[in-house]
C-alpha cells in the first residue's frame, strides 16, 4: 500500500507552533497534516493559512488537509447557516490559493440532546427531516466550490451527528450528489455506536464514495459500556490489520489520517501509531 499518511494535529497540540508539527511530522515520517481550520493564534484565514504553507514547504510535507470546525446547517436560524457557509467558502478560497488540497474533512453540524453519550439517541436518530434538507443544501453549495477550487469534502463518521453510522452517511452523500462530496469512514467512532454497522458493512455502504479514513483505537470496559479508553492503533477492539486487507482488497487510495484522542506524550503515540501502521502496509 502506498497511500499517504497524514498525522491529526491533535498529535501536536501540545503548545506546539506551526514551524513546530511540521517538522515534527516530517521527522516521524508523515506525509502530512490534518489541521483544524481554525487557530487561536492567528488573526485572519490568510495568516493562518500563509504560517501552514510556509512550513509545509520548508519541511517537504505533499499533503494538507483540514477539517473541523464545519458551518452547523443544524442551527435553526437561517442567518447562522448563511454565515457559517459564506465563513467556510472563503477559508476554502483562502486554502486553495497557498495549500495543494485534494480531500478535506468536514461535518454538518452537531445534534445531541443533554446525554451526549447516548449516541442512540443523537446524531441521525434525532435528525428532522428540515435539519437533512439544510445539510444537503448547504453541501451543494459548499461541493460547487470544492468542485471548482479542485478537492474534495469528506464527512466524517462521528457520533451526535447525521453522519454518525455508515448508513445515513451514505445516504447524505447520496441526496447531495455530488462527486466532491463523499465520506471520512471514522470506524472508531462508529465502533462505539451501540448500533454501529460491521466493519465490513461500513466500508461496503461507503464504496465509492470513501474519500479519507480515519484510525484509532480503544478499550471497552465491561463494567462501563460508555466509558471507553482511548489506546494505541495496535491494541483495542479494532483489528486494523484486517481493515487495512479490506481497504487494500477495494482498491482505496486516499489518505489514511491517524488520530490520538488520548492524554499523555502524543509524540511518543505519534511515533509509535506510525511504527505499526508502517508495519501493516509493508506486510
Amino acid at each position: 500500500m502506498s497511500n499517504a499518511i497524514v498525522l491529526h494535529v491533535n498529535y501536536v497540540e501540545q503548545g506546539q507552533s506551526i514551524p513546530e508539527m511540521c517538522r515534527l511530522a516530517a521527522r516521524w515520517g508523515y506525509d502530512g497534516i490534518e489541521f483544524r481550520r481554525t487557530h487561536k493564534n492567528y488573526p485572519d484565514d490568510q495568516a493562518y493559512v500563509d504560517a501552514i504553507a510556509k512550513a509545509r514547504e520548508a519541511e517537504g510535507l505533499s499533503v494538507v488537509l483540514f477539517g473541523g470546525p464545519a458551518p452547523d446547517f443544524m442551527a435553526a436560524d437561517p442567518d447562522a447557516r448563511a454565515r457559517g457557509l459564506d465563513a467556510a467558502i472563503a477559508f476554502y478560497r483562502t486554502a486553495a490559493k497557498a495549500l495543494p488540497l485534494t480531500v478535506c474533512n468536514t461535518f454538518t453540524g452537531p445534534l445531541h440532546g443533554p446525554d451526549y453519550f447516548a449516541f442512540e439517541r443523537n446524531g441521525s436518530a434525532m435528525a428532522a427531516p428540515e435539519q437533512w434538507d439544510w445539510a444537503v443544501a448547504g453541501f451543494k453549495t459548499l461541493g460547487e466550490a470544492a468542485g471548482e477550487l479542485g478537492f474534495r469534502f469528506a464527512f466524517e463518521t462521528h457520533n451526535c451527528y447525521i453522519h454518525d453510522l455508515a448508513k445515513p452517511s451514505r445516504e447524505l452523500v447520496d441526496r447531495i450528489g455530488m462527486p466532491s462530496v463523499g465520506l471520512n469512514l471514522d470506524y472508531g467512532n462508529i465502533a462505539l455506536h451501540p448500533k454501529g454497522e460491521p466493519l465490513e458493512e461500513a466500508l461496503s455502504l461507503c464504496g465509492d464514495k470513501l474519500y479519507e479514513v480515519h484510525l484509532k483505537n480503544f478499550f471497552l470496559p465491561a463494567s462501563d459500556p460508555r466509558g471507553f479508553i482511548a489506546c494505541g492503533l495496535g491494541d483495542g477492539r479494532i483489528n486494523h490489520r484486517a481493515y487495512l486487507k479490506a481497504l487494500k482488497q477495494m482498491g482505496y487510495a486516499g489518505p489514511i489520517t491517524l488520530e490520538a484522542p488520548r492524554e499523555g506524550d502524543r509524540a511518543h503515540f505519534a511515533v509509535q501509531d506510525m511504527k505499526y501502521l508502517r508495519g501493516l502496509m509493508e506486510s
